[in-house]
């Protein structure tokens, strides 16, 4: 007799961050949240690179260069992301901003990320 793995659903998507999706949903260099397993397998991508995501923790989050971080830090509208405790990453915010805010930060992101070489 064959042994069935357990799979685990696709975990809906926050309400907010599918507005985000939305937002990529014709652009066919994305990736949407549902592909593939693992770490990112929530998050918005382009060429298999992470752009914007929720967090583990629920936080809206983005890659973006690391002197926009420290800017956006500074003006209240997000701080570094950290994954987990002692690890700072210098080019991911995770945001603070009004939800309002939320797709044109995953816009400049997606074109931060892929430029990045």
């Amino acid at each position: 007799m064959a042994i069935k793995k357990k799979t685990d659903p696709v975990a809906p998507l926050h309400p907010d961050f599918a507005k985000v999706v939305k937002a990529f949903a014709k652009d066919p260099h994305i990736t949407p949240p549902g592909s593939g397993k693992g770490f990112g397998s929530s998050a918005l991508k382009i060429n298999g690179k992470i752009f914007a995501m929720i967090s583990s923790r629920d936080k809206f989050v983005v890659r973006l260069p690391r002197e926009r971080v420290v800017e956006l830090v500074k003006a209240g509208k997000g701080r570094q992301f950290s994954p987990g405790p002692g690890r700072v990453m210098e080019e991911w915010l995770e945001v603070k901003a009004a939800k309002s805010q939320w797709s044109a930060l995953a816009q400049e992101a997606r074109d931060f990320v892929q430029g990045v070489a």
